[in-house]
């Protein structure tokens, strides 16, 4: 049986199952504690013991959103399980920041933008009625809720894995649109793993617009 210790706050990676049914154990007042994805599922209450039930060839990630570390088992080894997202790869790494310049000289980015937001892990243009939004290569912006307005994103480079209320979608395809509405989950994964291969989407939404209007309900580089 092979064991894994999650602190609080972090989770495991983001694997693919093998041929096997995978089983996981948690012990049981530990269960309440955890946000789980299992396969199209984003499970955030009321895991019950069924849902620690992993099929083949099925994603799996375990988020601990409790005060205490977490032990968790599995019935078989998970270490050549294809890992899908590692959300520590780059935590120890020097941050390095792009500039506007990058993006004007890859992308076509049009004209009319009015401010940008460069953090280490994705790039914002800024224009008056939507954004266009870049994410690095093996990042995620942390899953987050916002309490007064809606969000709507359509999906312009690359294929993200997009966490969309309570379900997941793997490596969508470009024009696919997405709806989120006030406090639901939502974040974007960009699993692709070849250097400045960015996905890039356009974000719209309604309802009282303002950037401290953010919980981050998992964020586990300590996203600004």
């Amino acid at each position: 049986m092979d064991k894994e210790v999650i602190p609080t706050n972090r989770s495991t990676f983001l694997r693919r199952n093998n041929s096997q049914e995978l089983i996981i154990e948690i012990e049981n007042k530990r269960i309440k504690d955890i946000f789980l994805i299992n396969g199209p599922n984003f499970i955030t209450e009321g895991i019950s013991v069924s849902d620690l039930i992993i099929k083949p060839k099925t994603y799996y990630m375990i988020i601990n959103n409790g005060t205490k570390r977490i032990t968790i088992k599995y019935n078989q080894d998970i270490s050549k399980h294809n890992i899908v997202y590692n959300p520590y790869k780059f935590e120890f790494s020097r941050e390095i920041t792009f500039n506007r310049y990058f993006f004007e000289e890859k992308y076509d980015i049009p004209e009319g933008y009015i401010d940008i937001l460069a953090k280490w892990y994705s790039f914002k243009f800024i224009y008056p009625d939507y954004n266009l939004i870049f994410v690095r290569p093996e990042f995620g912006i942390s899953i987050q809720i916002h309490y007064y307005r809606k969000e709507f994103w359509e999906i312009l480079k690359g294929e993200p894995i997009v966490i969309n209320g309570n379900k997941i979608y793997y490596f969508v395809k470009k024009g696919r649109k997405f709806q989120n509405p006030v406090k639901s989950f939502h974040s974007i994964i960009n699993a692709n793993k070849e250097e400045n291969t960015f996905i890039m989407l356009k974000e719209k939404w309604s309802g009282d617009f303002d950037e401290n209007d953010i919980k981050r309900v998992f964020n586990p580089n300590h996203y600004l």
